[in-house]
Order: structure tokens, then C-alpha cells, then sequence
């Protein structure tokens, strides 16, 4: 296992320049035709905080959690289940999408959920550009935590990379995996604690709550821009997620090792 990890960081080293070009094209995929093009990567993430702000903070009259406004804390929590969720999404129909190319040439297909990573990554920058301007708006203190915010990050794509492989391959075969993973995806979102505070369950809900590793990320993320809590604070929390996360990692690589030989005869 250990040298086919080795190899596949071979594999994007060699391949960098057309993991950048796919993920270029992706992005800009998205908005032919548009008026306005690259500038919905800003729209839509602004107009997403404002909505759940509104609905929140004025409807149900959310207040400052341990002193911290609203906007900020929910923010810090959208950013990285948003990314996270666009990549599990997205991944599911990766390889059906660019059948073309597998069946046709001898292309490493493996990267293509490497590549719908990258081009989330760039929406993913316009949220945490918007969490800072936030942040600077509420004159809130700057730390060298926010750089912390980089090990969260590999910790979800590590994460969400492991899922990518298993569901953009097992989607070949079962089309139905992908509205399966949007489903999924539907209800993890109101499991994890996004919009509500964990401290607001009974503490025998709490552990169970814990097990979800997109917590450990979601709240890594806050304690980096806004409690300032180093990520080396929770121990057995974090010996807990990277087990679960490598496990998930290997299960991915040997789901789609199994099964990519077969992609061309499917698709």
C-alpha cells in the first residue's frame, strides 16, 4: 500500500500540468456563455452567506455564540462542508463524463477526482476570502492561526478524495450512486454541526455527533480563524479521524484499482 501511494504521488507529480489545465477548463466550463463568467464564483458563495444569515440571524434570531458574531461562525463552518460536498458530489460523475478520454486513449483516470478537487479549491478560496473580509469587517483579532486552517484543509481533501474514488467508480457501473450521494450528502449537512452548536446536544449525543470526521474539519476550521485553538488540542480526536480518513484513502484506491479496468467496456 505503502509503495502505491508513492507511486500515485509519482503519477500527479507527473501529470501536474494536466491536473491544472482539466481543472482550468472545468472552471471555465461552467460559465460559457455567461455575462458575467468568473464573477458567480463570488456571487453565489456571497449570496449563499447572505440567505442563511437572513434567515438565521434575523428570522430566528440567532445570537453571537460565546461572543463571536453569527455571520462569522457560520461562515467558518460553510467553507469547508461546501468544498467538501462539491467534491463528493461532483466526483460521483467524473468518470462518466470523460469517457471519451478513457475509452479512447490510455488515460490515468485516477486523476479526475484530483482534478474536481482543484477546481472546487477556487470557490473554496472565494469563501475563505469572504470568512477574512468578515472577520476584518467585525474588527475581529488576526492570529497565525488562520495558516493553521492549511492542515484542515489536506485533512478534508485526503478525506473527500478517499469517497471521490469510490463513488466516481462504483457510479460506472450503478448510475444511481450519484443521487444516492446527493441524498447523503442532504443529511450529513444537518448532522454536522454547521448551523447549530454541538454544545447545544446532550453530552451522550455529543460523542456520537464526534464520530462524523467532517466535524473534526468543520470545527478545526473555527478554531482556526476564530478560537484560535492549536490542532494538536485533541488528541484522541485526531488519531480518531486519520485512522478513519487513511482507511477511507485505501478503501478508495483499491474500490477504483479494482474496478478501472473495466470503465472502458462500461462506458
Amino acid at each position: 500500500m505503502i509503495r502505491s501511494f508513492f507511486l500515485f504521488l509519482t503519477l500527479i507529480l507527473r501529470q501536474r500540468h494536466l491536473i491544472i489545465s482539466m481543472a482550468k477548463r472545468e472552471v471555465k466550463t461552467q460559465y460559457v456563455g455567461s455575462l458575467l463568467g468568473f464573477i458567480w464564483t463570488f456571487i453565489n458563495p456571497l449570496v449563499m452567506i447572505f440567505v442563511f444569515w437572513f434567515v438565521f440571524s434575523v428570522g430566528f434570531k440567532a445570537k453571537p455564540l460565546n461572543n463571536v458574531p453569527f455571520v462569522v461562525w457560520l461562515t467558518a463552518g460553510l467553507a469547508p462542508w461546501f468544498v467538501f460536498s462539491d467534491i463528493v458530489v461532483g466526483s460521483a460523475g467524473v468518470i462518466v463524463a470523460n469517457g471519451h478520454l478513457i475509452k479512447k486513449t490510455l488515460f490515468p483516470s485516477q486523476i479526475l477526482p484530483l482534478v474536481k478537487i482543484l477546481s472546487c479549491l477556487i470557490t473554496h478560496s472565494v469563501f475563505l476570502v469572504v470568512l477574512v473580509g468578515l472577520i476584518i469587517c467585525q474588527h475581529m483579532a488576526f492570529s497565525v492561526y488562520y495558516f493553521q486552517f492549511f492542515y484542515y484543509l489536506f485533512c478534508m481533501i485526503t478525506f473527500a478524495l478517499g469517497i471521490a474514488w469510490i463513488v466516481s467508480a462504483l457510479n460506472v457501473f450503478i448510475r444511481d450512486v450519484g443521487q444516492i450521494v446527493g441524498v447523503i450528502i442532504q443529511v450529513g449537512f444537518w448532522a454536522t454541526p454547521v448551523f447549530w452548536d454541538i454544545n447545544i446536544m446532550p453530552a451522550k449525543y455529543q460523542t456520537v455527533i464526534k464520530i462524523n470526521p467532517m466535524y473534526y474539519v468543520v470545527q478545526g476550521y473555527r478554531e482556526s480563524f476564530i478560537y484560535f485553538v492549536p490542532f494538536w488540542s485533541h488528541p484522541r480526536l485526531t488519531v480518531y479521524f486519520w485512522v478513519v480518513t487513511l482507511c477511507t484513502f485505501a478503501l478508495g484506491a483499491f474500490v477504483f484499482k479494482r474496478l478501472k479496468p473495466q470503465f472502458a467496456d462500461v462506458l
